[in-house]
């Protein structure tokens, strides 16, 4: 039976492969209603669809976003067609698109068919378009604005112009009623019609504008004002666009409704976040103003959580919201609508399919087999195989992949990144090439490249046309060649390893066209064509994998053989791949003494050359490998590993390896040298080559480690007998054996020591046992090696710093840590074997506390400054001098036996003495006491050595200056005595009285008191009053007698006139009725007075109550007087004040004047009777400036 017979519909029909938007003829149209597939999936989708859309009918909603997602070539743009064809409602060939899918059911379920004909019903705009096509951006980097399409074809269907400016003018020329008028009057007056000649308008402005003038729509002026912002971008926000579009739905009809289908809105958005955005912002405001009216459908080949990968998180989840409604066509629907639209088959097709299938099955299974682990579809029985039938059911898979990733990789021209290579044209195609073949035929995969070739750019499709015309390949230049369909195989699957292996065994399979097949013979074929395709460079072999070269991809291979790549950079490479990969990073070998405690860098070295470009240890190791001249050279490499502190390691001679990394450095080269490329498939093919120079430095990788397995190992003269496979063991026992040569004095160290240690020898200063040369000593033959060489410098006159010293020791022979050798410095300057300089000034612990001079030892900033010696020898002439002074000053004994510690010592007992001497003196600042002169010279005596850094200089100064320091001792201890006993409080006492009779002496007549005030005072003045202190208790009693019996004669007289002063007001008081007012007040004002005169101990301070006493008589008559011009209101029964009604008769108020005001004179001279006169005239006159009216005047003496 021959295929052709086999479908129930002509497979050479003519069909559109692709239905794009835009495309709108009758025949057409009638075509894709009555042949449109409704599958499972879109019968799910059109449920969804109107289901939701009803929403916006009967009530209100605002989501009314639709998105639409479908991989290359799913069918969506044909689903965005279908649904306009069903909104718009339009008939064809008699009939409403709706009755194409009743008659045919292809939906049956009655609910979602009565929600499709109320939306039929309702009365509907759709537009339809492509985005691209309509943005008049389109192909550019800047692309239009969504909402300027929207407006665009907003405006196109309403019939105005798609200049925003025009289509604002046409809009209010039609509501106003004069666009008719407007188009007729322009034709006239211009010989023009306007909606064909309006896209010139930019050339016809004042033809526009006089024919407004003309119809009387605008003056002249406004017109012109109106032409120039036309060149003025249009400004319209999206909210603004939506009520537009309200305002056109409110003026056809409540029921009215608007759809804008819009098609590949996914592509033209891309990666931009603002166009994703813009067209959110559009849904949302035709949702939220026209309530369900206004609906935005969209395709994509991306859904819309991938699309929206880089908005941000609030965005995206408004965005969502704005597309409730989301419908994603899968590979399914595609396998559904190509078996039912273009495969269906006759019922007698079936049957011969059926038979052919049940005596072949065997046979059909063993022919199509996949050797890569990924899964691919082959026939399930014998209704898939009468279904899929001629072709393989791996292909509908394999296919639309081949179609993604030709799109994805730049492979494919203009028209097919438009979409015009559906997988149903491709199937329909490649079935109609075959429809004279007979039942058995299959159709191999490479079939389906003739309908992608001349969509596909040259460098990929001129390979395929070239090896077509190649004779070595196509011998008679036959136009199906099963060598040039392999190649086409070949690129098909090019991009698809994840999808399928391009091996031996799965292109076999690729190629099979018929179920009798020979399967052995089939392979053979293909490995000859594969090994034709090597030779003539169309195919790479990459281990089992055989790969399809593009024109760029067989010029770059040819350019990477020309790298040429310098021996010295190869050996670079080695070194780096051994040093930091297999021995990680490792510069480090551990003694097997203390456990890891000493390590030892080592150089590292690759035939001769140091890798990082330094070798400053005094060790190392030197891989020689088979592009050494030394290699396989076993006397030399004994006879340098004798004279060399180095461990040589020989490799075998095979070289594999390193023509391995020969080829991944050129790949390298390539790709850095290489300038980038705008061919976008050039930067491709560097990608691939990137991951082969990763493969070829692994494999380089692997082979070096094998050798190095392998390799001999040589030191100090000897090739090492090492049966270990390890090659980092092998290393690092190499380097431990030489380290053991080299740093032969290592074992000078016999006990392992640590910072703690170093404290502990300053801790245990004060009982210390052991010392240098005792049997017990740790370390003891490092500690002499120390000595030795610090004695050695000292004789110099040469200090040595402790870096040096460090240098020395951690280097060969010897091999120490730092802390080896500051445990050793610490422990010399404890003994007091060496003294520390640093900046100049001695450092001992006279000067610095312990932490210090720990920190000086250890701290790495320190090392160079700090500088060492021998230590000087002290006189003992000069120890006993200190001792004295301590005993006889301090009342201390010192005993320590170290000087440094013995100045330590001295120094803090004379740190207590100052501060002893600094309380004593803080007295002299509060009162006048006897010896400051001696504290101040004591203070400086003993400060002299606190500003000595070195102990000798302490010594010595002591030593010299002994008898001063002795001389004080005799004249402090009476001051001392002074202050810490009870002569400090009779002096104060002394003073106190001196200082009460001198502010009262002009109120004393009394010869005894002053004999005794002189006494006092003399002693009190005496440079050394310590002899006579004994006197002034006795002198103080004596003052203390005589001086209180002055006081209580002095103090009658006082209290009398304060009680006179109180009489006069209380009586003032009684006269005036204010006693209840003022009298407890008043009378405990002088009762005070009383009180504290009473209690006064100063003869001169009694005196002046006097005068307080007139003061406070004064200051009570005045307010006295006060109180009587102003009278207090009696209280009302609510506790306020009544206001006092106005008196007719005045009231006299009382003025208090004291004599002392009025009269200017404190005494009067009378010689004469003028004399009285003259004073008494003064006095009248003073007294007639106090009268006032209604004022009684009280003259107070």
């Amino acid at each position: 039976m021959k295929i052709k017979d086999m479908f129930v519909k002509p497979i050479d029909r003519d069909i559109q492969g692709v239905i794009k938007v835009g495309q709108d003829d009758k025949v057409n149209k009638k075509q894709e209603l009555v042949e449109y597939v409704v599958t499972r999936e879109l019968r799910r989708h059109f449920r969804d669809f109107f289901t939701n859309y009803k929403k916006g009918i009967v009530g209100k909603t605002d989501k009314v976003g639709v998105w639409i997602s479908g991989f290359f070539g799913s069918g969506k743009s044909h689903f965005l067609k279908i649904l306009a064809y069903l909104l718009e409602n339009e008939e064809v060939d008699g009939k409403r698109p709706l009755d194409y899918f009743i008659e045919d059911e292809k939906i049956g379920d009655p609910a979602v068919i009565a929600a499709m004909e109320l939306a039929c019903n309702t009365p509907t705009d759709v537009i339809l378009f492509n985005i691209d096509s309509k943005s008049r951006t389109a192909g550019t980097k800047g692309k239009d604005s969504i909402l300027n399409v929207f407006l665009r074809v907003f405006n196109e269907k309403l019939g105005f112009s798609t200049d925003p400016h025009l289509a604002d003018l046409e809009r209010q020329l039609m509501e106003e009623g004069k666009y008719e008028e407007f188009q007729t009057r322009y034709e006239e007056m211009h010989n023009l019609n306007w909606k064909e000649n309006r896209h010139k308008f930019k050339f016809h402005k004042d033809k526009v504008v006089k024919t407004l003038v003309d119809i009387e729509f605008m003056s002249e002026e406004t017109a012109r004002d109106w032409s120039r912002s036309t060149t003025k971008a249009y400004e319209l926000s999206i909210e603004e666009f939506a009520h537009m579009v309200k305002e056109y739905l409110d003026s056809k009809g409540e029921d009215h409704h608007i759809v804008f289908l819009v098609d590949e809105m996914g592509q033209y958005i891309g990666e931009n976040s603002d166009l994703m955005l813009n067209l959110q912002t559009i849904t949302e405001d035709l949702g939220t103003i026209c309530q369900g009216r206004a609906w935005v459908v969209v395709t994509s080949q991306q859904d819309l959580d991938s699309i929206a990968t880089n908005i941000k998180e609030l965005d995206f989840s408004k965005i969502q919201g704005r597309f409730d409604t989301r419908l994603n066509l899968t590979s399914a629907n595609v396998d559904e609508v190509i078996k039912l639209r273009i495969l269906e088959k006759t019922e007698t097709a079936k049957e011969t399919l059926g038979i052919l299938y049940e005596n072949n099955e065997t046979i059909i299974k063993n022919l199509l087999v996949f050797n890569d682990g990924v899964e691919k579809k082959l026939y399930e029985n014998k209704e898939d195989f009468c279904q899929v039938y001629p072709f393989i059911p791996y292909q509908f898979n394999l296919l639309g992949g081949v179609l993604t990733s030709i799109r994805q990789h730049g492979a494919s021209g203009k028209h097919l990144s438009e979409g015009e290579r559906s997988m149903l044209a491709l199937f329909k195609e490649s079935a109609e090439k075959l429809m004279n073949e007979d039942d058995g035929t299959l159709v191999p995969f490479h079939v389906f490249y003739d309908g992608l070739e001349k969509f596909l750019d040259h460098n990929h499709a001129g390979v395929i046309s070239r090896a077509a015309e190649n004779r070595y390949i196509n011998p008679t230049l036959e136009e199906d060649n099963f060598n040039v369909n392999v190649l086409k195989t070949l690129f098909l699957i090019k991009y698809l390893t994840k999808e399928i292996e391009p091996n031996l065994e799965n292109i076999t399979t690729l190629m099979v066209s018929h179920i009798n097949e020979d399967r052995i013979e089939l392979k053979e074929r293909v490995q000859t064509a594969l090994n034709i395709l090597i030779q003539q460079n169309l195919v790479e072999k990459n281990g089992d994998f055989y790969i399809f070269l593009t024109d760029e991809e067989q010029e770059v291979n040819r350019e990477i053989k020309r790298q040429h790549i310098e021996a010295q950079l190869i050996t670079r490479k080695i070194a780096e791949i051994i040093y930091t990969d297999i021995l990680a990073a490792e510069d480090k070998i551990s003694s097997n003494k203390f456990g890891s405690r000493y390590n030892f860098g080592f150089n590292r070295f690759v035939d001769g050359e140091a890798y990082g470009g330094r070798a400053n240890f005094e060790i190392g190791i030197d891989i020689i490998t088979p592009s050494s001249e030394k290699n396989g050279l076993e006397s030399t490499l004994r006879m340098n590993s004798q004279r060399e502190n180095i461990v040589y390691v020989d490799l075998p001679p095979d070289g594999a390896f390193i023509e391995e990394i020969r080829t991944s450095m050129q790949i390298g080269q390539y790709l850095q040298t290489s300038s980038t490329s705008k061919i976008q498939s050039i930067e491709k093919i560097k990608e691939i080559k990137r991951e082969e120079m990763r493969e070829y430095y692994d494999r380089g990788k692997l082979y070096l480690e094998e050798a190095l397995k392998e390799a001999k190992f040589y030191v100090n003269g000897e090739k090492l007998e090492l049966n270990n496979k390890n090659f980092k063991f092998n290393v690092q026992e190499s380097l431990r054996r030489l380290v053991e040569v080299v740093y032969h004095k290592l074992d000078y160290i016999d006990t392992p020591v640590e910072l703690l240690d170093i404290r502990n020898l300053f801790k245990n200063k004060d009982n210390r046992n052991i010392r240098l040369g005792e049997p017990e000593t740790p370390n003891a033959n490092a500690i002499r090696e120390v000595l030795d060489y610090i004695k050695l410098r000292t004789k110099t006159y040469d200090k040595i710093s402790l870096k040096e010293i460090k240098d020395k020791f951690t280097r060969a022979p010897y091999g120490f840590v730092d802390v080896d050798v500051e445990w050793i410095i610490a422990k010399l300057f404890v003994d007091g074997n060496i003294s520390f300089t640093l900046n100049g000034e001695t450092v001992s612990l006279l000067n610095e506390d312990e932490d210090q001079i720990i920190n000086y030892i250890t701290k790495k900033q320190y090392a160079e400054k700090l500088l060492i010696e021998e230590k000087e020898v002290v006189d003992e002439r000069y120890i006993r001098s200190l001792k004295n002074i301590a005993s006889t000053l301090f009342n201390k004994e010192i005993t320590i036996e170290d000087t440094d510690m013995m100045v330590k010592e001295f120094n803090d007992l004379a740190n207590d003495m100052i501060e002893e001497l600094e309380e004593i003196k803080a007295n002299y600042k509060e009162g006048k006491y006897p010896g400051q002169r001696v504290i101040d010279e004591g203070i400086e005596i003993i400060n002299h050595t606190r500003g000595m850094s070195k102990p000798m200089d302490v010594f010595k100064h002591l030593y010299k200056n002994e008898d001063t320091y002795l001389d004080f001792t005799e004249r402090y201890s009476p001051i001392k005595s002074f202050f810490g006993g009870s002569q400090k409080e009779i002096w104060e006492k002394s003073q106190h009285y001196i200082s009460i009779y001198d502010e009262s002496k002009s109120y004393i007549l009394n010869e005894e008191i002053e004999k005794i005030v002189e006494e006092m005072k003399y002693i009190l003045d005496m440079a050394s009053p310590y002899k006579r202190i004994k006197d002034l208790p006795e002198l103080n009693d004596k003052f203390l007698d005589l001086y209180n019996d002055i006081l209580d004669k002095e103090l009658e007289p006082v209290v009398k006139e304060i009680e006179k002063a109180k009489e006069r007001v209380m009586e003032e008081l009684v006269k005036t009725g204010l006693v209840d007012r003022f009298g407890h007040k008043y009378s405990n004002g002088f009762d005070d007075l009383i009180r504290r005169a009473e209690a006064c101990n100063n003869v001169a301070r009694v005196n002046g109550f006097k005068i307080e006493a007139d003061t406070l008589k004064n200051r009570y008559l005045k307010e006295i007087s006060e109180a009587i011009d102003i009278p207090p209101q009696p209280p009302t029964e609510d506790g306020t004040e009544e206001e006092t009604p106005p008196v007719v008769r005045p009231v006299k108020r009382r003025k208090y004047v004291s004599i002392k005001d009025i009269n200017p004179f404190s005494w009067w001279r009378i010689e004469n009777k003028e004399d009285i006169d003259r004073y008494l005239q003064e006095l009248r006159e003073r007294l007639e400036k106090e009268m006032e009216e209604n004022t009684i005047l009280n003259i107070e003496f």
